[in-house]
């Protein structure tokens, strides 16, 4: 393997500097000069020798040396492309420099790079981070609420579901064409209530299609207190009630029937403390019961909507896990902290 001159110096300097250990001057030169070739040992015993016993350094290959600096130019134009388009593909800057895309890897790698997958976000509005804020310092301040929080929600399960086709596969030899049915003409799908407090899982709650104001005010009122007989009485007491501001969820006789049931002790819009929209990432439901509840449902594919609403039972069953909702409601503290942290905006990411 041949160098150019300026390596063969750098390399008897290093071997000066390591007092003779070839290990350590091995060591010592990848630290150096990390987008180089790293030589062996061996090489530095050869220079050193050639040098004191012929007073010159190896014979250059002005080939291999002009390689060398096709490389290092290669190498920059990698680097300049990446920094001033992050989202540029190695595929591309393999055609437009004409070199393999192993090329671009190997160097992208040594320059500590990585590939990140950028992450889907909820949208926010201007108006959203000071609302998002305000919740979150109401909470930071009194942390132990959440223990007596009720979060809830409402989660639409189709007989389709969620399909992700671009992070699904077939392996084989060869292409089995595998498919995917959408069944466009024979719809049906499933509105469910969920609510988590603590430790437990509350629900579901089956709706009709469409909710109105009315068929929720008469959930609050007949089917929540039979969902809440398993809550430790003492924790009824002291409960919050937490809903997003849906249409359903802002009617004035739903207002009502909090104001009385929760006096001081509902969260919403229009409640005593305000819930802000487009918050999935501030609620256990959306950041972690739907996403498990569905991933469970759609294991197999759903013929019937009774098939449907049988298998949101026993998902919820099985994720009724006291010890993993624990954690999960008590991640909420990390969460405020890190939204806070972010000014009100979006922190998943982070």
């Amino acid at each position: 393997m041949s160098f150019s001159y300026e390596e063969y110096a750098d390399m008897h300097f290093v071997y000066g500097f390591c007092n003779g250990n070839t290990t350590a001057a091995v060591e010592e030169y990848r630290l150096r000069y990390p987008r180089r070739r790293i030589p062996d040992r061996r090489v530095f015993t050869r220079v050193h020798q050639n040098l004191r016993d012929k007073g010159s350094f190896p014979s250059v290959n002005r080939h291999a040396e002009r390689q060398v600096q096709r490389n290092v130019e290669h190498d920059e134009h990698i680097i300049d492309m990446v920094q001033r388009s992050p989202r540029t593909s190695t595929r591309r800057i393999s055609a437009r420099l004409h070199i393999r895309r192993m090329r671009v890897w190997r160097t992208l790698f040594t320059e500590g790079m990585y590939p990140y997958h950028i992450q889907s976000v909820q949208h926010l509005e201007p108006a959203d981070m000071c609302s998002r804020l305000d919740l979150c310092r109401w909470i930071n301040s009194n942390p132990r609420v959440i223990r007596n929080v009720l979060f809830t929600d409402e989660g639409n399960f189709t007989r389709d579901g969620v399909n992700n086709t671009r992070n699904s596969h077939l392996w084989g030899r060869d292409n089995p064409h595998g498919t995917i049915e959408s069944n466009y003409q024979h719809r049906f799908s499933v509105n469910v209530w969920c609510g988590v407090i603590g430790d437990q899982l509350i629900g579901p709650y089956i709706f009709p299609q469409r909710l109105t104001g009315a068929i929720y005010a008469n959930f609050l009122r007949d089917e929540l207190p039979l969902l809440l007989e398993n809550v430790p009485l003492q924790t009824r007491l002291q409960m919050y009630y937490q809903h997003d501001g849906a249409p359903p969820h802002f009617s004035q006789v739903v207002r009502q029937y909090l104001d009385h049931k929760f006096p001081n002790r509902w969260i919403g819009r229009g409640g005593t403390q305000n819930w802000p929209p487009r918050s999935p990432d501030l609620n256990p439901l959306d950041y972690h019961v739907w996403g498990y509840m569905k991933a469970m449902v759609y294991e197999q594919k759903v013929n019937t909507r009774e098939e449907l609403v049988h298998r949101i039972l026993s998902a919820a069953r099985s994720i009724n896990n006291a010890a993993v909702l624990r954690k999960v409601t008590s991640s909420l503290v990390t969460r405020v902290r890190k939204c806070m942290e972010a000014d009100g905006g979006h922190f998943e990411n982070l």
